[in-house]
């Protein structure tokens, strides 16, 4: 039971994981397992400790929210970075299909002008030109 630990030290109380400090009463108590944070009712933010003495839960609070704004934040930066690197960079299959393409292109004119000169020819053969 954490109240026995109530008027004792911080480091006492927290030695087991179930237990809440509450500095500014000095009391000892079961964690709100239902909720996040400790009602205010139980102890303020600023005078809560939970694992370790030295962070109360305000401190916590802020720590965590920049830690994970900034882990957003680069991730969203790296996405950005990949996506323009890909679109800048075309891939090795888009590169293949475009020369295949152009091949196509250039064997299609070939022939396009080949048929033209059998054409051409037929045509002076027969004196219809």
């Amino acid at each position: 039971d954490c109240r026995q630990y109530t008027n004792r030290s911080c480091e006492e109380c927290l030695k087991n994981v179930t237990c809440l400090w509450c500095a500014s009463s000095k009391r000892c108590m079961e964690y709100p397992v239902r909720r996040i944070l400790p009602p205010a009712n139980l102890c303020e933010l600023r005078s809560a400790r939970w694992g370790v003495c030295w962070v109360n839960f305000e401190a916590l609070i802020i720590a965590m929210s920049v830690v994970g704004g900034t882990l957003l934040i680069m991730l969203g930066v790296c996405c950005c970075c990949c996506c323009k690197k890909k679109s800048k960079k075309p891939d090795k299959d888009d590169e293949r299909a475009a020369r295949e393409r152009e091949k196509r292109r250039v064997r299609q004119e070939e022939r396009r002008a080949e048929m033209k000169s059998r054409h051409d020819e037929i045509r002076r053969k027969y004196g219809t030109v």
